[in-house]
């Protein structure tokens, strides 16, 4: 394997993956959410999309075994192992400048969209749009009377989820950067988190 990547607090990061390659999401320090995108490395208009892998699934929330499709319903990243309690979202959008500002933010505050974009400039692309990401480690869950709640992570120190890539494509994380809701833990102190590609 190769040495961990770090996805700094609060920032995004970018990589290329081959097919088959693997991806290893860590949450190194517990209750960090991770907001996750992958791109077709040859069309950065075919991206993984929660509507199509939902449909496909049948499932709000993957589990391994589950391959996530892209916005054409072809497969791009199938989970392997999950030690993270299984928690995830698939229903939020990325957090961007108009979220914090209903929220009561003034000024600029860092968001995943932006993430998004200057992880994958700062390898040299450019993502067409924000797509709703999967929002690794993040608590929302959905009661009988169909409210939903933002919770804190039940992910633990280093658990994760390895991924497995189906087509050649990009990866883009941010280290989500919300400290209003409790998404990253009671605290609100976003931290950074790892990954690995491996063969």
């Amino acid at each position: 394997m190769t040495d961990p990547v770090t996805i700094p607090a609060r920032r995004g990061k970018a990589t290329r993956v081959a097919k088959g390659q693997t991806i290893k999401v860590i949450n190194t320090h517990g209750e960090q959410v991770v907001d996750t995108w992958a791109f077709n490395v040859d069309d950065l208009t075919e991206f993984m999309s929660m509507e199509h892998s939902r449909a496909h699934i049948l499932k709000v929330i993957p589990v391994v075994g589950d391959t996530m499709l892209t916005n054409r319903r072809r497969p791009i990243l199938t989970f392997l192992e999950d030690t993270a309690g299984g928690v995830h979202d698939t229903l939020m959008a990325a957090c961007d400048k108009h979220r914090y500002k209903f929220l009561g933010v003034e000024g600029y505050h860092d968001n995943c969209e932006d993430n998004l974009h200057a992880g994958m400039r700062e390898i040299g692309l450019n993502a067409p749009e924000t797509p709703s990401p999967l929002n690794l480690f993040m608590n929302i869950p959905v009661q009988p009377d169909r409210t939903i709640s933002f919770e804190a992570p039940v992910s633990t120190p280093g658990s994760y989820v390895l991924l497995r890539a189906e087509m050649d494509l990009v990866i883009a994380f941010s280290a989500c950067p919300q400290d209003i809701l409790p998404i990253n833990g009671k605290a609100g102190q976003p931290t950074e988190a790892h990954f690995v590609v491996a063969p």
